[in-house]
């Protein structure tokens, strides 16, 4: 394939193309001579910069890694690409246009613009959804709720938000009327696999979620209150050719030159927040996507941010605490700098933006702790550390945290701030830090009757098909094709599918990885208690699996049609709208009908 491009345009994109700014996209370079830049690597996780791209020599080596080459193989390795579709990138950005040897392209040659004619898809789709919440009695309800928790015209215009119709055929009439040919809307995401008539999204307000090129690759999509209770409040575009949700990450686009000027970068666990922060001139918050933060969010963002800092502002219940630390093991693994920004007068920045105004919001950040600051509070919340045994086992969870730092000097210091803050001599701590197996071995860490117990895990029907997962792991391909997290009602469920998605993600979906995920979340007794004891033999896992699958969507489509009744009995035929509207809600209920009857097969 490297044969059929032609000299001529290779030697273009050289000659044309700056590598400095193409490297720059992905890391933060500085400049050390006339052509000389230095930076952290975005291959490989790192403190200190050793990427270096020469400007005149037209090429990049990292001394860490190794990793080296021109602009093409960059290109080719950061994005993934093949050879063609490198240079096809790189001449589009400099305006190159692409020869190729014998004055044409290849007989066998087909370029597959798949991605293109998506990416092409998706802004029509946002650009008309950003019409309809603007200028249309339809979106006014959307627009009258987004302008109520505080937003600005111009802050719903740089996030491009939309609004998607009430009426599920509307939008493939609308592509279709655009030439958008029927097979590819099919596969484009935008539509039911079963009943591909009917909109993914409908009725809800829509938030495009862009590439790191700005492109609008994906959407969110927010029910707009009242809504019906059985409705899922967000929905996510599920992963496409063009969008990944573990490469992704809502407003890295908006906020990529910020970060890459500040040093910092907010994770946030909503679209609405991370809207929120930039409103109040915030504008290097970013969230994950329906996921936790991955290694890939991570390799993302290391190249800005080396030598700043990561905020992190999760919400602070459980789920929170819990995506909370793992952050900062995943940040700290990688060598970054944790702060935790603990928000208070609001159960979001929206709510503290809207109650209070920007400067209060951008205080709290400024206010921002250390990670081990607020862990060593955690830690001392949770146990009694008024007696010996509550400060032993406060010390040998904040050791899991010592262990995750990149550095001793880092250690040391954490063991001596953890002394200070317990009364502890640090001999001590350095001793038992240094044999914490042992020390983990002779002391069971259970909340004593002065800190609130651990709530009961209560093992339905969602929860005994996960568990039986692990007695077969080859089900869980079966089960994450047909459910996803935020279909669990069950917290723990909810916490052991993502535990799951993370293994299998990682490709380390082993019971001994599975298990040391859950440590602390109570779970972890329950697999060991099943697997030990033969609870679930594995060529009855399958039912199980099958089973849960049914029960989850069965409760599901009761839920819909239970709500969708109730609109149906309440509704008020009084225009020719209305009768349209009116029996857009019998077809509904005839599908989830018929959803319903196949499954109670």
């Amino acid at each position: 394939m490297p044969g059929f491009i032609s000299q001529e345009t290779i030697d273009a994109i050289h000659n044309t193309v700056d590598i400095v700014s193409v490297v720059g996209e992905y890391t933060a370079l500085k400049s050390r001579g006339a052509n000389d830049y230095w930076g952290c690597c975005p291959f490989h996780g790192e403190k200190t910069p050793s990427f270096h791209v020469d400007n005149d020599k037209k090429f990049y080596h990292c001394f860490g890694c190794h990793a080296s080459g021109d602009v093409i193989k960059f290109v080719m390795e950061i994005e993934k690409l093949s050879y063609v579709n490198a240079i096809e990138l790189l001449a589009k950005k400099g305006g190159i246009p692409i020869k190729y040897k014998d004055g044409g392209v290849p007989s066998d040659y087909v370029r597959d613009d798949t991605v293109d004619k998506l990416i092409e898809l998706y802004e029509r789709t946002a650009s008309m959804f950003h019409y309809l919440l603007m200028e249309t009695e339809q979106g006014k309800k959307a627009l009258e709720y987004i302008t109520s928790r505080g937003l600005t015209t111009e802050t719903i215009q740089k996030f491009k938000l939309g609004y998607a119709p009430a009426d599920r055929r509307w939008l493939r009439k609308f592509l279709l009327s655009k030439n958008f040919s029927p097979e590819f809307l099919d596969k484009s995401g935008l539509f039911s696999q079963k009943y591909p008539d009917i909109s993914f999204f409908s009725d809800r307000l829509m938030f495009p979620i862009f590439n790191r090129k700005g492109q609008v690759v994906a959407f969110g999509g927010r029910v707009i209150p009242p809504a019906d209770e059985s409705q899922r409040k967000y929905l996510n575009s599920g992963d496409l050719p063009q969008f990944k949700k573990r490469e992704t990450l809502f407003g890295f686009s908006l906020a990529k030159n910020s970060i890459r000027e500040k040093k910092a970068i907010i994770f946030c666990e909503g679209n609405m927040d991370v809207i929120a922060y930039h409103q109040c001139g915030l504008d290097y918050a970013v969230a994950t996507l329906g996921t936790a933060l991955t290694p890939e969010h991570i390799k993302m963002i290391s190249g800005f941010v080396s030598g700043g800092f990561v905020y992190l502002s999760f919400d602070s219940d459980g789920a929170g605490q819990e995506a909370t630390w793992k952050a900062i093991k995943l940040c700290r693994e990688n060598g970054l700098t944790v702060k935790v920004i603990q928000l208070q007068g609001g159960k979001d920045p929206a709510e503290i933006m809207l109650k209070y105004g920007k400067n209060n919001l951008t205080a709290q950040v400024n206010s921002a702790i250390l990670d081990s600051d607020y862990l060593l509070n955690k830690v001392g919340k949770k146990y009694p550390v008024d007696t010996p045994e509550g400060k032993t086992k406060a010390a040998l969870e904040f050791f899991d945290y010592v262990d995750v730092l990149q550095s001793d000097i880092q250690k040391e210091s954490c063991l001596e701030q953890l002394s200070q803050v317990f009364n502890l001599k640090p001999e001590a701590v350095k001793r038992d830090f240094l044999n914490r197996n042992q020390a983990r071995e002779r002391i069971t860490i259970r909340p004593s009757n002065n800190v609130q117990s651990t709530p009961q895990i209560n093992l339905d029907a969602e929860l005994r098909g996960l568990i039986a997962v692990t007695a077969d792991l080859d089900q869980f391909k079966i089960l994450r094709s047909n459910l996803e997290e935020n279909d669990f009602k069950n917290p723990y469920a909810r916490q052991l599918f993502r535990i799951l998605e993370e293994c299998f993600q990682k490709g380390a979906l082993s019971v001994p990885d599975i298990i040391e995920s859950c440590s602390g979340t109570g779970l972890e007794r329950y697999i060991t208690n099943a697997l030990s004891e033969d609870v679930y033999q594995k060529e009855q896992c399958s039912i199980y699996v099958q089973d849960t699958i049914r029960f989850i969507k069965k409760n599901k489509i009761d839920e819909q049609r239970k709500a969708l009744l109730k609109r149906i009995s309440d509704f008020v035929v009084s225009t020719e709208e209305d009768r349209i509207q009116k029996n857009n809600l019998l077809a509904k209920k005839i599908e989830l009908d018929e959803q319903a009857k196949k499954l109670s097969k």
